[in-house]
């Protein structure tokens, strides 16, 4: 005689997050709140100008979200890399000790709340007991939050997701990953390199990895002139954990993590801070272009 499945026996549909509705089985929609937002058509213009302006509303409250969970949450590293490393795997251990070794420096753990790199990071912080932060993304297909995971957020825009890594970490951390990686690691090298953000080292964690990455840069980018030879400065590549944490409590030994001195035009800059050119122009200053003149 066939025994009924209890509930536990059963596997779990697949559900989406909306805040605080929790979608299943029909009520699951193939698009994603920014998929509908960014994918309009010209074809649609009536639904453009009928759901754009509510929108916002949506988006604002988001970063009000966003800000309101994590105001308190203290000094913090971010921690990248793939979705897709399995338990038990180097890279995974790897990313492990390293959220051991930064929780124990101090800082929160912050990822982006998935499986794999991110659910190792969110562990090895959880070990030493440290605050372990996920900040998730509605996707096509839901990646729900690794139980390592302590306080959680989802977002449905990756422009605001992405603003919380930036504004509540002291620093990112890369280990293998894919084009989410790589999206964040040039988002972020863009802005210290633009000088949006200061004092954030950029530490990418695997030198095989890694290595061909940063000889395209240099061969390619810095020989053809399109980056400096200063913004190899911008980031490190290491294997060692123990350099990692050692790179970013050099960086942020001050308590505010604000320099005690401005740096010497032409000086080295510090991991994660863009050189000073002697030569240019304080774009605030005396010398830069009045408003208007087409300098």
């Amino acid at each position: 005689m066939h025994t009924p499945e209890t509930p536990h026996e059963r596997s779990l549909p697949p559900e989406r997050h909306k805040g605080p509705v929790v979608l299943r089985r029909k009520q699951l929609h193939r698009r994603t709140s920014d998929q509908r937002f960014l994918d309009q058509r010209p074809a649609e213009p009536d639904d453009f100008t009928r759901t754009d302006p509510w929108r916002v509303l949506r988006i604002q409250a988001e970063f009000v979200e966003g800000f309101d969970a994590l105001a308190n949450l203290g000094p913090a590293v971010s921690v990248f890399g793939s979705a897709r490393t399995a338990p038990g795997h180097p890279e995974y251990e790897l990313a492990r000790e390293l959220g051991r070794e930064i929780g124990k420096a101090g800082y929160a753990v912050v990822t982006g709340g998935g499986p794999g790199v991110m659910e190792a990071a969110n562990r090895g912080a959880v070990d030493v007991g440290a605050h372990s932060v996920g900040i998730g993304i509605e996707l096509p297909h839901e990646q729900r939050l690794n139980d390592w995971v302590d306080l959680g957020i989802n977002f449905r825009y990756f422009f605001a997701r992405k603003t919380m890594f930036v504004k509540y970490s002291q620093g990112f951390v890369a280990l293998p990953g894919g084009f989410g990686t790589l999206d964040e690691l040039f988002e972020a090298l863009t802005l210290v390199q633009t000088g949006k953000i200061t004092r954030f080292p950029v530490i990418l964690v695997g030198t095989d990895y890694w290595g061909p990455l940063l000889e395209w840069i240099t061969t390619t980018l810095v020989a053809d002139g399109k980056v400096s030879t200063a913004d190899l400065e911008l980031f490190r590549v290491t294997d060692s954990v123990a350099e990692v944490v050692e790179i970013l409590t050099a960086v942020h030994a001050d308590d505010d993590g604000i320099p005690v001195s401005d740096p010497t035009p032409g000086a080295s800059p510090v991991p994660g801070e863009a050189a000073v050119d002697a030569a240019a122009p304080d774009s605030e200053g005396d010398d830069a272009p009045a408003p208007g003149s087409g300098a």
